[in-house]
C-alpha cells in the first residue's frame, strides 16, 4: 500500500496548463447576473456543479446560497461545489454552472458467439505469474470491486462515494480491476498486469450502474487523498464541452499535474473518424484504444477493432495515444452481478469472465504504468506517457494513427526505457491588472461584439497582449488551427487593434465562439444564446440520451460484446 511518490496537492507540478487559462473561458460562458443575497426561488430546482476561477470553495458556496441554492458537497479538486439551485437562478459571470445530469451505464445481453479468450499477461508478453506492481497504488474509479472473488486478497481498500452496498453488483469495476491488478488466484494465467499493486476501490455508481458528474468528481478527490499513483477511469462521458472547461477533464488534469498518471479510454463509438469521446479527448491524459491481437503471439496480424474510438478528437487533438488488448480479454467475474447474469456465455471457468471494450484496454495500460512506477517511482505522468508512446510497436494493421495512435503497447520495451526529458507547456494566468479586460474580451467574442472586443483588447497592457499571443498561439490552442487560421499567425501583440483589423484577423476567420472551434461545431449556436449550464450541454441532453450514447466505454455492452 506504500508509495514513495507524493500526491498530496492538486497544484500544477509540471507547469501544466493550470486552471487560469482554461477557467478564463469558463468564466466567460457563465450566467451574467447575481441574484439578490438570500433570494429564494419558488421555481423548480436543478442539480448542478458550480465552479469559479480565482475564488475559494467557500466563496462559491456562499454565492450558491445567496442565489437561493443549497450546497451539497465541496469539490475542491475543481474549485467548486455540487449544489441544488432554483432553475431560474443566475450567478455572476465569474461562476461556471454545469447541470449535474445523471450518468447511466446501460447493459444488455449479447449474442453468444464463440471465440477464444485472451489472457492479458500473455497478450502483453509478460510471464505467467503473480508478481509486479508492488508498492504502487491504482485507483479504480468505477462500479466497485467484488473482493469475495478471492482474486484481490487484502490489497483492496474501499473508498465509496455511493454508500449502502458492498462489492460490485453491476460487475464492470471488478472486471477492470482484474485486468489492471487481479491476483490470478484461481488460475495464474489470468492474473492481471500488476498483481501486487495496492488497489483503491472508488465506487461512484449504484447497483444499477448509475452515477453522475458530482459523484465522479468526489471519487477522483478520494483517489487523490487515498494516495493513488495511477487512476483508471474507464468512463466515456460523451460531453461535447471543450476539455479546457469541462469540469471532468479539469479535475483529471489537476490529478495529472499533481503527479498521478491518469488513464482513460477512447470510447467505443468507432469506426467513424472523430469518435474519440471525453475525457479521452483531453490532450494531457493518457488515452487508450483497443487492440485485437487475433489470439496469436505475432503482432503482424494485430488490428484495431471496429468499436474502438478513432481520432482526431475535437479541436484536432491527436488521439488515441496508443492501443492495448481489448478484444475478448479474460478478467475477474463478479458472480451474481448484472453483467454476469446477463451474459452467461461469457463465463470462463468459475471465477473469470470474457469481455471486450476500450475500458479494458485502458486497464491494461493502467497496470503497465504501475509496473513502470514500481521500477522508477520518480517518473512523472508526462514521462510515463512519453515512454509508452515511444516504445509502442508498429504493425500493418496499426498504421492508421487516428485508430492506433503510436501503436500497440509494448510493456517490455517500456520497462527497459530510460526516463525521457519531458517539457510540459506553461500556461500562466493573465498579468496582474489585466484580468477584468481579459474577461470582457472573451465575453465580447462570445457575444459577437467586435466593438466591445476592440475596446477590451485596447485596455490590455502590452504584457497582456504578449501573454495572449504566447498562451493562445504558442501552445496547443493555436497549434490546432482555429477555424482555418492560426491565431499566432497574426500579430496579436499590437498596442492597438482597429475594428477593420478585427475583421481581418478574427471574424474573417469565422468567429470561433459563434461558429466552429477547430472545425468541430460544438453547439450550433453561440454559448451566449443557450443556457447550456441550465438546460443542455452542447444540445446533448445527458439524462435523455444516457451519457449521450457513450456510457462507460465498455459501451452498450453490445457493441463491445461480453464475448
Amino acid at each position: 500500500m506504500d508509495t514513495a511518490r507524493s500526491t498530496a496537492t492538486a497544484t500544477p507540478a509540471h507547469g501544466r496548463r493550470g486552471p487560469l487559462l482554461a477557467l478564463a473561458l469558463a468564466a466567460a460562458t457563465s450566467l451574467s447576473v447575481l441574484a439578490p443575497a438570500g433570494a429564494a426561488s419558488s421555481a423548480a430546482t436543478i442539480d448542478v456543479v458550480v465552479t469559479s476561477t480565482g475564488t475559494s470553495v467557500a466563496a462559491v458556496a456562499e454565492a450558491v446560497r445567496n442565489a437561493g441554492g443549497v450546497v451539497r458537497d465541496a469539490l475542491p479538486l475543481v474549485g467548486g461545489v455540487s449544489a441544488e439551485l432554483p432553475a431560474d437562478a443566475v450567478l455572476a459571470p465569474s461562476f461556471q454552472v454545469v447541470e449535474n445530469h445523471p450518468l447511466t451505464l446501460a447493459s444488455k445481453n449479447v449474442a453468444s458467439g464463440e471465440r477464444g479468450a485472451t489472457a492479458i499477461r500473455a497478450a502483453l508478453g509478460l510471464p505467467t505469474g503473480r508478481t509486479g506492481g508492488k508498492g504502487v497504488t491504482i485507483a479504480i474509479v468505477d462500479t466497485g470491486i467484488d473482493t469475495m472473488s478471492g482474486e484481490f486478497g487484502e490489497r483492496v481498500r474501499a473508498l465509496p462515494v455511493v454508500e449502502g452496498w458492498e462489492g460490485d453488483p453491476y460487475g464492470h469495476g471488478t472486471f477492470v480491476a482484474g485486468i489492471a491488478a487481479g491476483g490470478g488466484e484461481a488460475d495464474e494465467r489470468y492474473a492481471g498486469v500488476a498483481p501486487e499493486a495496492a488497489i483503491l476501490d472508488v465506487r461512484v455508481a449504484d447497483d444499477k450502474g448509475d452515477t453522475d458528474l458530482a459523484k465522479v468528481l468526489k471519487g477522483l478527490q478520494l483517489a487523490q487523498s487515498g494516495g493513488a499513483d495511477v487512476v483508471n477511469l474507464s468512463l466515456s462521458s460523451g460531453s461535447t464541452l471543450p476539455y479546457q472547461i469541462d469540469p471532468l477533464t479539469l479535475a483529471l488534469d489537476r490529478l495529472w499535474a499533481a503527479g498521478i498518471v491518469v488513464v482513460v479510454p477512447t470510447g467505443n463509438d468507432g469506426p467513424k473518424a472523430g469518435s474519440v469521446t471525453s475525457p479521452g479527448s483531453d490532450p494531457t491524459l493518457l488515452t487508450v484504444g483497443a487492440l485485437d491481437e487475433k489470439l496469436t503471439a505475432e503482432p503482424a496480424d494485430d488490428v484495431v477493432p471496429a468499436f474502438s474510438g478513432r481520432g482526431p478528437a475535437p479541436q484536432k487533438v491527436a488521439k488515441p495515444d496508443l492501443v492495448a488488448p481489448g478484444q475478448s480479454v479474460v478478467s475477474v467475474r463478479a458472480e451474481g452481478s448484472t453483467v454476469d447474469d446477463n451474459n452467461p456465455q461469457a463465463v470462463v471457468g468459475t471465477r473469470y469472465f470474457r469481455g471486450s471494450g476500450t475500458s479494458f484496454a485502458t486497464a491494461a495500460v493502467a497496470g503497465s504504468a504501475a509496473l513502470m512506477l514500481e521500477n522508477h517511482d520518480d517518473l512523472s505522468p508526462d514521462q510515463v506517457k512519453a515512454i509508452v508512446r515511444s516504445t509502442a510497436y508498429k504493425a500493418k494493421g496499426l498504421k492508421d494513427a487516428d485508430a492506433a495512435g503510436a501503436g500497440g503497447l509494448d510493456v517490455a520495451d517500456a520497462l527497459a526505457a530510460k526516463a525521457p526529458k519531458v517539457k510540459a507547456p506553461v500556461f500562466d494566468p493573465p498579468p496582474a491588472g489585466d484580468e477584468a479586460a481579459w474577461h470582457d474580451f472573451l465575453q465580447a467574442l462570445l457575444d459577437d461584439d467586435r466593438e466591445a472586443a476592440d475596446k477590451a483588447w485596447s485596455r490590455l497592457s502590452p504584457a497582456g497582449h504578449r501573454w495572449a499571443a504566447n498562451s493562445w498561439s504558442g501552445h496547443r490552442w493555436g497549434a490546432n488551427s482555429w477555424s482555418g487560421h492560426r491565431w499566432g499567425g497574426h500579430r496579436w501583440a499590437d498596442a492597438e487593434t482597429s475594428a477593420d483589423e478585427w475583421e481581418m484577423r478574427f471574424w474573417a476567420g469565422h468567429r470561433w465562439a459563434g461558429h466552429r472551434w477547430a472545425d468541430d461545431e460544438w453547439v450550433g449556436h453561440r454559448w451566449a444564446g443557450h443556457r447550456w449550464a441550465g438546460h443542455r450541454w452542447a444540445e446533448e441532453d445527458w439524462s435523455g440520451h444516457r451519457w449521450a450514447g457513450h456510457r462507460w466505454a465498455a459501451s452498450r455492452w453490445t457493441a463491445s460484446d461480453w464475448a
